[in-house]
Order: structure tokens, then sequence, then C-alpha cells
């Protein structure tokens, strides 16, 4: 029971980084029906820019802001220089699933070259510790934890409360009756993978900030997890990412404390599976409709 609290902590960190991650990845594949399995390497890449930012003296917030730019540009023309011209060219779920794998190869291999195969880590100010309700937090993950609330919040709002938010649930839903409606589509998947890559970037750095050091494929180790999320949650909904992901961080993190570290990725991938099976869909029904899409 001693180690079961502390893991609980533990297991509330990690949820905090897999919702901005696992939100970001499920938002863009809720506007372009893409997989986009490079996503870990983005994340990767914006650590790298967020190392490069603090080793230049600049503090850790102005490198999540940073981070958080460079995924969102990234993601942007990765869609309109890559994908989309694939995606008019008629290539499906399945071959768009190899072309993000490739995209992931040439990331990956590209960080190895610039940066190799060596450890680095963010230069962050001295932690303290804080006890909350028999759980050990330093002051860094309480950040962690913040940011991600802060996040979610933005991505609530933006949903519920915007005319882009509305746009983009409708596009997700069914984007030809969203176009007939007179909703700008293309422009509202550019701003999706915008924001959806800001998500990616900054999650890449808050990865980052909870480890003692990365290589450049710490990301692409992570890419299991967020996507066991996106399909707990079920693909394409933000909320039910939301809340797959403080299952699967609790959860890996139990395993972890109850079993061995090794088990943290197995309990997501078994997860996944059981999910896959049991309740394809995911465990909350869709947060869009075709009313709300002509309303």
């Amino acid at each position: 029971m001693s180690t079961l609290v502390p893991a609980i902590g533990f297991g509330i960190v990690t949820a905090s980084i897999l919702a901005v991650a696992g939100v970001g990845f499920t938002l863009q594949f809720g506007v372009t029906n893409i997989l986009n399995l490079a996503y870990g390497d983005i994340m990767t890449s914006a650590a790298f820019v967020a190392y490069l930012v603090t080793s230049a003296g600049f503090s850790v917030w102005l490198a999540l802001v940073a981070g958080a730019v460079f995924g969102s540009v990234f993601s942007v023309l990765l869609n309109r220089c890559l994908y989309t011209p694939f995606v008019r060219h008629g290539t499906r779920l399945f071959g768009m699933i190899i072309v993000t794998i490739a995209v992931s190869l040439i990331v990956q291999n590209s960080l190895l070259a610039i940066f190799g195969a060596n450890f680095y880590s963010l230069q962050m100010p001295r932690a303290t510790s804080v006890h909350v309700a028999g759980m050990v937090f330093t002051t860094v993950q309480l950040a962690i934890i913040g940011i991600a609330i802060v996040a979610m919040l933005f991505i609530h709002l933006l949903l519920r409360y915007t005319k882009l938010g509305k746009a983009m649930r409708a596009t997700a839903t069914d984007p030809d009756l969203a176009r007939n409606c007179g909703i700008a589509t293309d422009r509202v998947i550019d701003l999706g993978w915008a924001i959806s890559g800001a998500l990616c970037g900054l999650a890449g750095v808050i990865l980052v900030m909870n480890v003692t050091s990365f290589t450049d494929t710490t990301g692409a180790q992570f890419l299991i997890p967020i996507v066991a999320v996106a399909v707990l949650g079920g693909i394409g909904q933000p909320y039910g990412a939301m809340l797959a992901a403080l299952v699967i961080g609790i959860a890996s993190e139990l395993a972890a404390a109850i079993i061995s570290p090794d088990y943290k990725n197995v309990v997501a991938f078994v997860i996944l599976v059981i999910v896959l099976l049991a309740r394809p869909q995911g465990i909350l029904p869709e947060i869009a409709t075709r009313k709300e899409v002509a309303a």
C-alpha cells in the first residue's frame, strides 16, 4: 500500500502528459482522418527545440512556447505539403499510415544525424518536493499538471464556445455536409492541425521536463500510450482522450510499482487491444452529430 499512493501521484503526472499528447493526436485524426504515426517524433523534435532554447540561457517557459510553436508550424506544413496531396490523389487510410511511418523514420533519422544517439536534458530550475495527500510531487511535476489543466481547459472552451470549435466538430463529423453549410473546411483543417500540432509540441516539452534525460527516440517510445489513449477515448473525441489519459496514466504507473517499470507500455498495449475488441468506438459517445453540423 505504501508504494501504491506514490504510484498514483506518478500516474497523475503521466496522465497529464498523455492528456495533452492524446488530445492533440485525436484532434488530428478527427479533422482529417489521418492516423499520424509520426506524432511521437514531432514531440521529440519539439523537445530538442526546447533543449536548444534552454541551452542558450533562456527560461523553460520560453522553451515551452518555442516547442508549441514549432509543433504547430511543423504539423501544418507537414499536412499541407505532404499528407493533403496524398489524400487528394486517393490514398486511403492504410496507405496514409505507411506515409506517416515513412515521415517518422525520416524525422527520427534526421534527429539522429543532427544530435547523435546521445542523452540530453533540459536546463531546469531547481525543483523542491511538495507533499499532497500522501503523494510527493516536485514543483516541476506540479507545473506539468497545471500546464495540462490549462491546455485542456483551452480545448474545452474552444470546442464548446467558439465558432471555430463548432466548425472543427462539424468538419470531423461530416466534412461534405460542413462544406455545403458554408464552412471553409480547408481553413478549419489548417487551424485544427495548428492547434493539435501545438499540443504535440507542448507534450514533447513537458514529457522531457519529467525525465532526467531524453534521446532521439523518446517521443516514438511514448507513441503506444498515446494511441491507446486515443482509441480508449474514441478516435477523434478529445473529451474521451482526456478521460482515457487518466485511466492509462494511473494504470501504467500502478503496474510499474506492483510488477516492474518494464510493464508500463505493456499495460497501455493490453488496454488498447481490449478496447479494440470490446468497445472499438471508445468509452464515450460521439460528441458531435449530424444535427449539430447542420445547425
